[in-house]
C-alpha cells in the first residue's frame, strides 16, 4: 500500500509574518476549534497580527489552560483584528465535517477582510487547504501545513480565539439543555457526554451524522430528532 505523502515544512516559527512584515505586510492566520465534538457548532476565526507585533502567549490552544486562552484572547482582541466563521451543526450533518470546515474558514476570512483596513500577503491556514476561487481574495498565496499552532502566531491566535468562541457558546447552551453537562465536556466524546446521550437520547444541537457512526440505531429515534431539528 503506498502511503499518502507527507507535506514536509522547512522553515521556522513566524516564517511567513517576518517576511510579510519585513515588507511592512501582514499575514493572516486560521483555524479551527470542535471538528470532533459531537454537539455544538464548529467555530473557526480568522486573525491579523499587526507588523511586527505578537506575544509570548501566542501558542498552541490545546497546550493552554482556560485562563492563559482567556488572558491570550484578551491581548489579540486588543492588538489584532480578529473575526469568527460559526457553521451551525445541521450544516456538518447537510454536507460533511470538511466542507463545514471550509465554510466555516471561508466566513471567517471574509467577515475579517471586510473590517480590517489591511490586505495581507498571504493567508495561513493549519493543515487544511483552502480555496478562494470564488471570493474576491483569489489572488493571495494560501499556505497551509502541519501543526500551524506551533509554527505561526498566527494561526496560534486564530485558534485561541476560536476556542475561547466556542467555549463560551456551549457554556450558554448548557443550562438550556440540562443533563448533558456541555458546560463540562463542549460536547466532545468523553465517557460523560456519551452517558447522556444514552440516557437522555440526542438532543437538537447534536450532530446526527457524527453519533450515527458511534451509537446504535437503538439510541437515535429519527423521527424524534427530525422533529427536534424542526425547532433549532
Amino acid at each position: 500500500m503506498v502511503g499518502k505523502k507527507i507535506q514536509k515544512v522547512n522553515f521556522n516559527k513566524n516564517f511567513h509574518e517576518i517576511s510579510a512584515w519585513a515588507l511592512q505586510g501582514v499575514v493572516c492566520g486560521i483555524d479551527e476549534v470542535g471538528r470532533g465534538c459531537l454537539a455544538g457548532p464548529l467555530v473557526t476565526a480568522a486573525v491579523i497580527l499587526p507588523p511586527n507585533k505578537t506575544n509570548r502567549l501566542l501558542k498552541d490552544s490545546k497546550l493552554m489552560t482556560e485562563e492563559e486562552r482567556i488572558k491570550a484572547s484578551r491581548w489579540i482582541a486588543k492588538n489584532a483584528w480578529y473575526s469568527y466563521g460559526i457553521v451551525h451543526h445541521r450544516i456538518i450533518d447537510q454536507h460533511n465535517i470538511w466542507q463545514a470546515d471550509l465554510i466555516a474558514m471561508k466566513k471567517a476570512l471574509i467577515n475579517l477582510l471586510a473590517i480590517c483596513p489591511l490586505r495581507p500577503q498571504a493567508i495561513l491556514v493549519d493543515a487544511m487547504p483552502l480555496n478562494l476561487f470564488d471570493t474576491n481574495y483569489r489572488d493571495i498565496p494560501v499556505h497551509h501545513f502541519p501543526k500551524g499552532e506551533r509554527l505561526s502566531s498566527s494561526i496560534a491566535a486564530a485558534s485561541i480565539m476560536a476556542k475561547v468562541k466556542r467555549d463560551e457558546i456551549m457554556n450558554k447552551l448548557g443550562p438550556l439543555f440540562p443533563g448533558y453537562l456541555f458546560e463540562q465536556h463542549k460536547g466532545y466524546s468523553t465517557a460523560q457526554h456519551m452517558a447522556a446521550v444514552q440516557n437522555l437520547q440526542p438532543s437538537i444541537i447534536h450532530r446526527a451524522s457524527f453519533l450515527k457512526k458511534i451509537l446504535t440505531p437503538a439510541f437515535i429515534d429519527p423521527e424524534t430528532h427530525e422533529k427536534q431539528q424542526s425547532l433549532c
